[in-house]
């Protein structure tokens, strides 16, 4: 009787752990490719800002400015409790920036999958903003603790905007650094040929990466 093999894993990435690799230098790209790929083998990993996505989202449809945010501190468990203080104020603050509460609606975003050469990445904004006078924009939240490199803020406005007539039309991209309360848009003298070019070259040595890890 012939043993079963296991399925090879394709090799994926969601537009976080994308990011977060082309951010990386030397030999901690192999190192964070092969936690990716084992996190992927064993269908593990936690989201532990759901509840805060949740309630920011709440502010926006319910034009509440903010009480939503100002509560989930006190409903979170006690162990993601600094997490969400940490996380609170600045989100406010980005929340505020928008205007009148009652100017602005949530949009529904949806996913887009993107092919990078040979490579599928995930591009999941986290929502969309819809303004009074028209203008739409597409939403990814920053979590980190340190802000977003200029290489994780132009790699992921790109693949956002790449797929925008998917994620959600005539939007455009923003990334919201929430400890800080900053939006990053696409810089105007961005070259989007240059920016294509140099991810589908991280794509291709993700890829290698990847199943060299195997």
């Amino acid at each position: 009787m012939t043993a079963p093999t296991s399925t090879p894993l394709t090799p994926y990435a969601t537009l976080l752990g994308f990011t977060r690799y082309v951010d990386r230098t030397g030999p901690t790209k192999a190192t964070f490719v092969g936690g990716l790929r084992k996190q992927r083998a064993s269908r593990s990993g936690f989201n532990p800002h759901g509840q805060f996505v949740k309630a920011l989202k709440a502010d926006i449809a319910f034009h509440t400015g903010g009480t939503h945010l100002a509560g989930v501190v006190d409903v979170v468990k006690p162990r993601w409790r600094p997490l969400y203080q940490a996380l609170v104020p600045g989100a406010t603050t980005w929340l505020h920036s928008l205007g009148e509460p009652a100017a602005i609606d949530l949009a529904q975003t949806r996913d887009a999958l993107a092919m990078l050469g040979d490579l599928p990445v995930k591009i999941n904004p986290h929502f969309g903003v819809r303004h009074a006078d028209g203008r739409a924009e597409a939403v990814r939240l920053h979590f980190d603790e340190t802000p977003p490199s200029e290489e994780s803020v132009l790699a992921t406005l790109h693949l956002m905007a790449r797929h925008m007539d998917a994620v959600l039309p005539h939007a455009e991209p923003v990334l919201v650094d929430v400890r800080r309360g900053h939006a990053h848009r696409m810089p105007t003298d961005a070259k989007p040929d240059q920016i294509e070019r140099w991810l589908a070259g991280e794509a291709a040595a993700f890829r290698a990466i990847w199943s060299t890890a195997a």
